[in-house]
């Protein structure tokens, strides 16, 4: 009532990667592709005279990967400047990047999103659809894990951490206890395996967004007077900003994010703003 505005919580710890949540309401869970998503997001709106402005980490956790992971093709792939996606099929598949048909582009998107989940063939076959067999699904993990020894390699080594002292740790060093990946229960096995792996990938990404978000609430009262952080989600954070300041903002909070952390690859960072969130 005394603001006239939606005030979210956000809570550190009941998130066990280590991101942020949200809750009363949860303002993370507000999908972009669906209608109702879309409708909710336009009516959230800035004051008159300002603007929303998000910005997002392009690809987080698989920059986060390739430099946790230093796989020489990976990299590589980051530091071509190509769409990833594109470029790590061509890798895959042997053929130069402009040969890649949106097939293979689309498969090396899934592996690549899926890979610190455990994806399996199954659900890699699921995913791609148009028919595609268990059997060719597996063919194209294990092309990628031929290709990307390096990841292969590092995800091996988050199971065997855990299997070693009972937890993983983050690229700062917060650690999450894994006790699954001793269960004699194979399916229970399986999922500590999975849970070792996207801790530490996942886990160093909240760390990376939170040290952005330290780094901008230091320096935004001087760099942008009267600009707000609103929200965190994930890896996108929510300002406001009179429109006038929109493009300073812009620079400012893209030049921070892409500095709050010294990785093998560079920090890639979206932004857009408007009236509106849906805007954004």
């Amino acid at each position: 009532p005394a603001t006239g505005r939606i005030h979210a919580s956000f809570h550190q710890t009941v998130t066990a990667t280590g991101r942020l949540s949200s809750s009363d309401p949860n303002l993370q869970n507000i999908p972009i592709r669906t209608e109702v998503g879309r409708a909710i997001r336009r009516a959230v709106v800035a004051d008159p005279g300002n603007v929303l402005l998000s910005a997002d980490y392009s690809q987080i956790e698989l920059r986060v990967l390739a430099h946790l992971s230093q796989d020489p093709n990976l990299i590589a792939a980051f530091e071509s400047g190509t769409d990833i996606h594109r470029a790590v099929a061509a890798e895959v598949c042997g053929v130069p990047v402009a040969e890649v048909t949106d097939e293979q582009r689309s498969a090396a998107k899934m592996v690549n999103f899926g890979i610190v989940y455990g994806i399996t063939p199954w659900g890699l076959a699921r995913r791609l659809g148009g028919g595609t067999s268990n059997e060719r699904a597996r063919r194209i993990i294990e092309d990628y894990t031929r290709r990307f020894s390096g990841v292969d390699a590092f995800l091996a080594r988050c199971v065997q951490d855990a299997r070693d002292h009972g937890f993983v740790a983050t690229i700062l060093g917060r650690r999450r206890a894994v006790p699954q990946v001793h269960s004699r229960n194979p399916a229970e096995r399986a999922l500590g395996e999975r849970i070792a792996i996207n801790t530490v990938v996942q886990g160093s990404a909240a760390d990376l967004i939170k040290l952005a978000m330290l780094r901008i609430h230091a320096g935004l009262p001087a760099a942008v007077p009267g600009a707000r952080m609103l929200l965190q989600i994930h890896d996108e954070l929510v300002f406001e900003v009179s429109e006038p300041r929109a493009a300073e903002l812009d620079r400012f909070v893209r030049r921070e994010m892409a500095a709050a952390m010294d990785l093998r690859v560079p920090l890639e960072v979206g932004t857009s703003w408007g009236p509106t969130w849906a805007d954004a």
